[in-house]
Parts: structure tokens; C-alpha cells; sequence
């Protein structure tokens, strides 16, 4: 086990999505995963139906607790579910956190359609936490929504990346999944480097939970020692693999198959006997 993950997000009943999506993740894949939850949400594979939020404080103790004591290589935030929440872990962060790399995944609007974030908390993830980020990792709904841009095509995915990082944050990687096409194409943004990421579309249903797990994939990476870009494509491995291989729970957008990279140690046969 190596590389500790410090996870800041929100729990999601259905397992496929949230805390649950990122801590296999980051154990699949050999890390260890710490979590400071921000909310908790009824949701699965059809949708989200209720959230039930976390006072920001006990979300501040979670966080000073773990990294005092464990502490950690990489931080990762997902769901952040209204201003105050984000001020907190932002005030929080730059107090505790001040030189550990963040892959910020900016939750802002859920499979399902649902706003998971409202425009005064739009404000001030971009005014508070993206100065903090080492990585953002945005999908086109949520770029769109953060530079009133709209996005067709590849070229505008470049370009809202570039307004992105005017913001301060020294990596971009927008997520191309929303556009039409039988390719799909990402695009990861720094100050002196551009790489295009390109795989074929997967028909499937069964892709709930696939930006949280990009993003804590790419967090555990890092927390491991490899380098943003490095991470980054394994990631997208690790991702498009998962999707694959998913088995297809539930009667809607069902989980990924986080699981592929593990070999159970016991046999059928053990177990049996």
C-alpha cells in the first residue's frame, strides 16, 4: 500500500459514485484513502432523491484530524454542496494542507441532471478553492457553467480550458464525454504543455461515478510519486478498463467495475470448503 489519498466529498448510498467511487479507487489501485465527508445523499443507479448536508465544522474537524495524524500526498475534493461548505475546506486547506497537491473534480451537476451546486457556490469554488487546485478536472456541463462558454467541439473544449487556468490553476483537463461522436476526447492544459487524450466511446449505460473515480485515480498517482500527466493516462486506463468490465447493477446508470485490478487471494473452492 502507498500513497495516502485524503478524500473530501459525498457519500452516495447506491456505492457507485462519491466517498464510496473514490475510496475503491484509491485502493484498487494500491493507495490508501482517508475521507472527510461533506454530505449525505439517497441516491442509485436512477437518480438522486435527497441530500442531507454536513455542518461545515465537522467537516473542518475531519479534515485537521486525518492530516494531522495520517496525514497525505494528495488531497482530492469532489462534492462540495453549498458556499459555506467550500469556504470551510478552503480556509481549512490553506491552514493544514498548504503544500500538499489537490485534484479538485468540480461536482456541480449530477448524472442525472440534478444541480448539486447553486450559483453563489459556483462563485465561490472558482473565488476560494480553484486557487488552491494543482488539478481541476471538469466535464463540458460543469466548463460551461464556469466560463459561460458554450462548448461544441474540441477546439472550445482548448479554449475554455485556457479561460479555466487564467483562474490560477496550473492544470486543466476537460473531459470531452458530453459531446456526439464514437471518440472521446480529453484535453489536460498546462502553462507549457497540451496533451489530447483519445479512446473510443463505450455504449453502455454504465457509467455512473466515472468523473469521481478519473479524478481519485489521478489523485492516487500522484500521491504515489507519478507525474500529473503520467497519472492522467493511467488513469484514463484504469477508467475506460472499469467501464468495460462493469457488470451492469441496477435499473439505471449503473457503477463501474472498480474492482479489476484486484485478484481475490481465495479460490471458490477455499470458500466452499
Amino acid at each position: 500500500m502507498e500513497g495516502r489519498v485524503l478524500i473530501i466529498a459525498g457519500s452516495d448510498s447506491g456505492g457507485g459514485a462519491g466517498i464510496q467511487a473514490d475510496i475503491k479507487t484509491a485502493t484498487a489501485l494500491g493507495g490508501y484513502a482517508a475521507t472527510a465527508i461533506t454530505a449525505l445523499t439517497v441516491q442509485n443507479t436512477q437518480g438522486v432523491f435527497d441530500i442531507l448536508p454536513i455542518n461545515p465544522n465537522f467537516i473542518a474537524e475531519q479534515i485537521k484530524c486525518v492530516l494531522m495524524d495520517i496525514g497525505a500526498d494528495c488531497i482530492k475534493i469532489g462534492m462540495l454542496h453549498s458556499k459555506e461548505v467550500i469556504e470551510t475546506v478552503a480556509v481549512t486547506l490553506k491552514s493544514f494542507a498548504f503544500d500538499i497537491p489537490i485534484v479538485l473534480d468540480p461536482v456541480m451537476i449530477a448524472k442525472d441532471g440534478t444541480t448539486l451546486l447553486d450559483p453563489e457556490g459556483v462563485a465561490t469554488l472558482k473565488h476560494d478553492l480553484f486557487p488552491l487546485a494543482t488539478l481541476i478536472t471538469p466535464n463540458i456541463p460543469e466548463a460551461q457553467a464556469l466560463t459561460e462558454l458554450t462548448i461544441r467541439d474540441l477546439k472550445e473544449m482548448g479554449e475554455a480550458a485556457y479561460q479555466l487556468q487564467e483562474l490560477g490553476i496550473p492544470w486543466i483537463l476537460m473531459k470531452g464525454g458530453h459531446l456526439l461522436g464514437n471518440h472521446l476526447y480529453d484535453i489536460l492544459i498546462s502553462k507549457n504543455n497540451r496533451k489530447i487524450f483519445k479512446s473510443r466511446r463505450i455504449i453502455t449505460p454504465h457509467t455512473h461515478g466515472t468523473g469521481c473515480t478519473l479524478a481519485s485515480a489521478i489523485a492516487t498517482g500522484i500521491a504515489q510519486g507519478q507525474s500529473i500527466e503520467d497519472s492522467c493516462t493511467y488513469a484514463h486506463h484504469y477508467v475506460q478498463k472499469a467501464i468495460q468490465t462493469a457488470v451492469g447493477y441496477g435499473k439505471g446508470k449503473g457503477p463501474l467495475n472498480h474492482n479489476h485490478t484486484v485478484t481475490s487471494p481465495f479460490s471458490k473452492e477455499i470458500i466452499h470448503n
